[in-house]
């Protein structure tokens, strides 16, 4: 029997249980940064980039809603691993009043590659609405002085290998045309472009390498075995991880290291070293 007690020690354990789940999505989860380790089989890879690792950092939100330790313990985590090169997927920022006096001080301890170190832009790089092309630029400045070099549809060779840099697309800059035509197809090459959307746009001709991409946060917050209730994407198949593409291309989407609102379950952040393979 179903007893008045029996009922509210149950509604009690729910709460409980509630708050628990509660804390952690809030106040662990969204600090709990996992270090995932990948191949990245690339075609014509030189000798010298065998077994070199790449980091991938992707949306940092830098802002009100990021703890800032916690991204410079990020930082610090990377350097120790002392990649290679080291990549920036976008959304470097999340935009405030004091916007480039944090950046600054938050980027003047960012991680570089051995080799090299470049990024791209995400639409929370352009400001209110993604229509402020003149924040933007100022976060060029500010992350070139930094030492991270951004592509805006252009590429960057970097010990050899061929990066190509997408500007962002709710922004309405991304233009793979343009920036693939610079490409050698010869030649070791991968892309980077922040939103997983544009793998499924046209301009990708003759292009068959991975594309690193970000953007998703993974949907920040999912139920075990179940796809993530709300993603910023057309194409709902692009949560987080790697998908197979036509025309021989891949997609890798980081789960990214800052966030929107400070609240993860089940998806926790990310930081991504791909060891470089020739294939």
């Amino acid at each position: 029997m179903i007893t008045r007690r029996r009922l509210l020690q149950a509604s009690l354990a729910a709460f409980g249980s509630g708050l628990a789940v509660g804390g952690y999505a809030w106040q662990v989860e969204p600090h709990w940064l996992e270090v995932v380790r990948r191949r990245l089989p690339v075609k014509g890879l030189p000798s010298h980039l065998q077994g070199g690792t790449l980091a991938q950092l992707s949306d940092l939100h830098v802002g009100p809603q990021v703890d800032d330790s916690y991204l410079l313990q990020t930082f610090a985590t990377v350097r120790a691993l002392a990649p290679d090169i080291v990549v920036y997927t976008g959304d470097f920022t999340s935009y405030q009043g004091t916007l480039y006096e944090h950046v600054e001080r938050i980027y003047e301890g960012a991680p570089h590659g051995r080799l090299g170190t470049v990024g791209i832009l995400g639409n929370h790089d352009y400001g209110p609405g993604w229509r402020h092309p003149e924040v933007a630029a100022r976060l060029v400045e500010i992350l070139g002085n930094a030492g991270i070099a951004i592509l805006r549809n252009q590429v960057r060779e970097v010990g050899e290998l061929q990066i190509a840099g997408m500007d962002d697309l709710w922004a309405g800059r991304f233009d793979s045309r343009q920036t693939l035509r610079a490409l050698d197809p010869r030649r070791p090459a991968i892309a980077l472009s922040h939103n997983p959307d544009t793998v499924d746009l046209d301009g990708w001709e003759g292009f068959n390498g991975w594309v690193l991409s970000g953007h998703t946060h993974g949907g920040q917050c999912k139920a075990p075995f179940l796809p993530p209730p709300l993603l910023p994407v057309k194409n709902r198949r692009y949560t987080s991880g790697e998908f197979a593409l036509d025309r021989g291309r891949t997609l890798y989407i980081s789960r990214g290291i800052g966030h929107v609102l400070p609240v993860r379950f089940n998806v926790r952040p990310e930081v991504t070293v791909f060891e470089l393979h020739g294939v």
